[in-house]
């Protein structure tokens, strides 16, 4: 079994999707079995509602 992993940071708009999404489609076309999961890690219990 093998991983690979895409991270990306706070600032929208760099393409992190697309980069994942094609990098997913590349393996595809090469025979892999891929999944796509996208963790969103924002735990704070309050996230600015007033």
């Amino acid at each position: 079994m093998r991983y690979v992993v895409v991270t990306g940071g706070v600032l929208s708009g760099l393409g992190k999707g697309v980069t994942a999404s094609s990098i997913g489609v590349l393996l595809k076309s090469a025979g892999l079995r891929v999944t796509s999961v996208k963790i969103d890690p924002y735990l704070n219990v309050d996230p600015g509602e007033p």
